[in-house]
């Protein structure tokens, strides 16, 4: 008789081989379940739903009608291998209420711990030590933005998991040489792709890595299994894509090329603040855009210790090139370099549209979390004392140590992590050189302390319940409280959100405060935009259109006599510089927002005692440089 793969007293052993990992699984897991109301939603999370359900609809029968919500969005881009499932959970389970659905994160969150417990098991088949596969879970686990966003962010997570898990198949493959390793590495590319085209990046490294088994082969036959293996890992690749994405079913190729060409090339609009200047999105990032913001926000511990692993891998395959051309550990390792350098270049040299720090990147955390396992395992080698080794894991845990306290104190708003390199005292410094990439997380916890200080009567809010704010996360005899409106009315609490770019806030509500910075505030709107209408009114206008206009430094104020409920859903200040020669094609806003024109969120709009009044801090081009008479009103 033959006995079962694993049988239970085998998976029994295996569990106390491993206890710290179960024990450090089981820790992490109770974490995210306790702290899960403490998170928001993202902005993503209805059309990330919308990819799922379209993707269900047309797998059972409606066809091409099943795409016509996405058709015209770049979200057709994307896969449904990961919010498909989601959608399925929702449906067997009855669920329909907003509160219900949307803290499906906590799947997500769980697919990061999945994604953790692989990266241990990977550094397990590299280095055999599980002091080190230990170290690399908690340094993948506890990088602050990615756990936050762990718990939100149904796009770029996934990926970065899915992501570790073919750089797991990968090695797998490389070691074992056989056809089949690289059809299940093909497979888990495909699948890559499938959830985000920027996945073709891996796909085409290993391919030029095929290409060199190719072209350097000693003999028929090892060439021979060269091409088979390569064979095999195309064919997977391409056939797990292709099956995945339904969208592509009709128009194979007409499909596949529209997608390749929208590679890296979002549609987004905007400007983000680095450095202190405005970087349109859409001209693409400076070369130091993505090594900076991975510097200043990803633990100091772990980019020395990649650095370490990147100069010692380099130096190895310096001195030995032949092994590049073999199934090694150096091999892979180099792969682990290549992948981030050969990414970032391309978004320089193909102005790829990056914004939102470097969150569409998150997935270079993986080789870059390895790369520093590589250091860390070449500055423990050379001590052979073996009390010594253990010393150099000790100051790694002491280097975790440091950011998990970290992240304890900036709960729940991990995501806006800033490591030391950064000035972090100086108040107001962060907030006028770097992008305030508030995930709305924090507008849950504003919502959390307004519904606590006022605990019975309707709220009026301009945030409270537009389509992807957290009020739909609150039970529904509360969210039944949470008025979302700008039509202000005295008497009655009142309350607005600001992004604050520099300054105190001007405020005694509730405030999201990091480090030495205002990140987010909350007004009392008859007070705030009625003393900068008074204060308008003081001033000799700029322009005189079907309005006023008014400056002060970086201020532009507009103030209109009359303004009906109905104009503020469409209130907004467009500001058109001196140097703009045509109007952008995406000039047409969303209506529950205040912008300029270049696509950088300002203060507001509100109707105060039947006016309009509207505040927007310029960009960084001159006040002198608006163009008189260009200035309008869309509503």
């Amino acid at each position: 008789m033959i006995a079962p793969l694993h049988s239970g007293r085998s998976i029994a052993r295996r569990l106390r081989r491993h206890w710290a990992l179960v024990a450090a699984g089981a820790l992490f897991l109770l974490v995210g379940a306790l702290t899960l109301d403490d998170y928001g939603i993202s902005v993503d999370v209805r059309a990330q739903r919308l990819i799922g359900k379209a993707a269900l609809n047309y797998l059972t029968g409606d066809g091409e009608r099943a795409f016509e919500p996405l058709a015209n969005t770049h979200d057709r881009y994307y896969g449904a291998i990961f919010e498909a499932p989601l959608v399925i959970v929702e449906r067997v389970l009855g669920l329909e209420d907003s509160r219900d659905i949307y803290p499906r994160h906590f799947l997500t969150h769980l697919f990061f711990l999945a994604g953790g417990i692989l990266c241990y098991l990977l550094v397990l088949r590299m280095f055999g030590s599980r002091m080190l596969a230990l170290v690399a879970m908690a340094l993948f686990l506890l990088h602050p933005r990615l756990y936050a966003h762990s718990f939100f962010n149904a796009k770029d997570i996934p990926f970065l998991v899915a992501f570790m898990v073919s750089l797991y198949l990968v090695h797998r493959a490389f070691r074992r040489q056989t056809p089949g390793a690289f059809l299940l590495c093909g497979a888990g590319v495909g699948l890559l792709v499938n959830l985000r085209i920027t996945g073709i990046v891996l796909f085409a490294a290993m391919l030029a890595l095929h290409a060199l088994d190719v072209a350097f082969a000693r003999g028929r036959d090892e060439r021979g299994r060269a091409l088979l293996t390569a064979g095999a890992f195309a064919l997977a690749a391409m056939l797990t894509y292709y099956a995945s994405l339904p969208v592509l079913w009709t128009d194979p190729v007409g499909r596949f090329a529209e997608l390749v060409g929208a590679l890296g090339s979002h549609p987004y609009p905007g400007y983000n603040l680095f450095q202190g200047e405005w970087l349109y999105s859409r001209d693409g990032p400076p070369f130091d855009y993505v090594p900076v913001w991975v510097g200043i926000t990803t633990p100091p511990a772990t980019l020395l210790l990649a650095l370490a692993g990147a100069v010692a891998l380099a130096w190895s395959g310096a001195r030995h090139p032949r092994d590049v051309l073999r199934a090694t550990p150096l091999r892979f390792g180099l792969l682990l370099i290549a992948l981030p350098v050969a990414t970032v270049a391309g978004v320089v040299v193909l102005e790829n549209n990056i914004y939102d720090d470097w969150r569409l990147l998150y997935f270079l955390y993986a080789p870059l979390l390895l790369l520093a396992v590589c250091g860390l395992h070449w500055l423990a080698r050379p001590l052979r004392e073996r009390w010594m080794r253990p010393g150099v894991y000790a100051l790694a845990g002491a280097a975790i140590a440091v950011t998990l306290v970290s992240m304890v104190r900036l709960h729940p708003h991990e995501g806006l992590y800033f490591n030391a390199l950064t000035d972090r005292t100086t108040p107001e410094r962060l907030v006028s050189r770097y992008e305030r990439t508030v995930p709305l997380q924090s507008e849950r916890a504003i919502i959390t302390d307004i519904l606590e200080a006022h605990p019975s009567g309707s709220l009026y809010g301009s945030f409270f319940r537009s389509p992807a704010v957290p009020g739909r996360l609150f039970p529904p005899e509360e969210r039944e409280r949470l008025v979302r409106t700008r039509d202000f009315r005295s008497g009655e609490p009142n309350f607005f959100l600001l992004s604050t770019a520099a300054g105190p806030c001007p405020a005694r509500l509730p405030t999201v405060r990091l480090y030495a910075n205002t990140l987010r505030c909350v007004v009392d709107p008859l007070a705030y935009f009625g003393d900068v209408r008074r204060e308008a009114l003081t001033r000799e206008p700029v322009v005189r259109s079907h309005y006023d206009v008014y400056r002060d430094g970086r201020t532009l104020t507009h103030v209109r006599d009359e303004c009906s409920a109905d104009d503020l859903e469409g209130l907004f200040l467009h500001v058109y510089p001196r140097d703009a020669d045509d109007l952008p094609p995406w000039r047409a806003r969303h209506g529950h927002d205040f912008d300029n024109l270049d696509g950088i969120p300002r203060d507001g709009a509100a109707r105060i005692d039947g006016n309009c009044v509207a505040v927007a801090l310029l960009p960084d081009y001159p006040i002198a440089r608006v163009r008189t008479g260009q200035i309008d009103l869309w509503s």
